[in-house]
């Protein structure tokens, strides 16, 4: 067993082992996946809670999938429909899903911090689905196995984020869980959306001619209005599709064989145009969709055999 602690957080403590630990097994999970009978055991008899604080679609409905075909009792919880409506606090609400002999708590929470704080404070495995701004650890690593698919490998290679890097959780911990793998992580979208993004050492480029010369992956963010306090840091959304969106015109500065990644939701033409979005030549984004489920299963797997250890 490569990766032995209880929950996991944040992709910027992971080894080299132990990202390579989990894209390994999830490409056995998804070979199970593409077979006829999807189902393994290691979750059997154990119960899984998918505590929601903000509206997901991937990832919850990911994580349920990836619980069920290990064998695991998978709970959708809804803060919208939970006491958390009536003032009870994060950590009453999670010390009560535990006692009703949850095994593993997955944890999407609007306030950067939560996953940690809930994981120090219980018992049950606590994976982060994302929290405020800060990581999104499962996304960063279905991310890397889907590069690593489309590669061969994931030794010398360049990536390009563009768009909202700020207010991107997924960004962070795709820069950490890269920097350790060696990966050269270059950034470009507004200048308001990448403040303060000199501290992780990424290359700040000044045009997305620069951003996807010489790149291997591109990947596409949206906007994220539902985090953003202040006023839109740009005119219109058409300017910002004119300046930071990815379109066909545009894909003429990347190199052959580039591949073309984006998180979700996608918000066609604004940072990236249908045309291109669409195109087979380019796109990987539902080869992410299915790369979610088999890390998802990985993740669940080791946690509960961690535990069984």
């Amino acid at each position: 067993m490569s990766y032995t602690k209880k929950d996991l957080i944040t992709t910027s403590n992971l080894t080299k082992d132990e990202i390579y630990h989990f894209l390994n097994l999830a490409k056995e999970f998804k070979a199970l996946n593409n077979s006829d009978v999807k189902k393994a055991k290691s979750l059997y008899g154990k119960t899984t809670v998918n505590a929601f604080f903000e509206n997901s679609t991937r990832t919850r409905t990911s994580f349920e999938i990836a619980a069920k075909r290990l064998g695991a009792d998978a709970i959708n919880f809804s803060a919208s429909q939970s006491s958390a409506k009536k003032g009870e606090t994060l950590l009453d609400t999670i010390n009560n899903i535990v006692a009703m002999k949850t095994d593993i708590v997955v944890l999407r929470h609007y306030s950067s911090g939560a996953a940690k704080f809930v994981a120090a404070n219980t018992d049950a495995h606590v994976v982060n689905a994302g929290d405020g701004l800060n990581e999104h650890p499962s996304q960063a690593l279905l991310d890397l196995l889907t590069i690593l698919e489309a590669k061969g490998s994931l030794e010398n290679l360049t990536v390009a984020i563009i768009g909202d890097i700020f207010h991107s959780r997924v960004a962070r911990s795709d820069i950490y869980a890269m920097k350790t793998l060696g990966i050269q992580v270059k950034l470009f979208g507004p200048p308001m959306m990448l403040t303060g993004m000199e501290a992780f050492g990424c290359k700040i480029c000044k045009s997305m001619q620069e951003a996807l010369e010489d790149t291997d992956v591109i990947i596409m963010l949206r906007i994220q209005l539902e985090r953003q306090d202040d006023e839109v840091p740009f005119p219109s959304v058409r300017e910002y599709s004119n300046f930071f969106g990815l379109t066909k015109a545009k894909m003429k500065f990347a190199k052959e064989g580039v591949i073309i990644m984006h998180p979700g939701p996608i918000n066609r033409g604004v940072e990236i145009n249908s045309d291109v979005a669409d195109d087979p030549r380019y796109t990987h984004i539902l080869n992410q969709v299915e790369n979610g489920v088999a890390v998802r299963m990985a993740i669940l797997h080791t946690l509960i055999s961690n535990k069984q250890g």
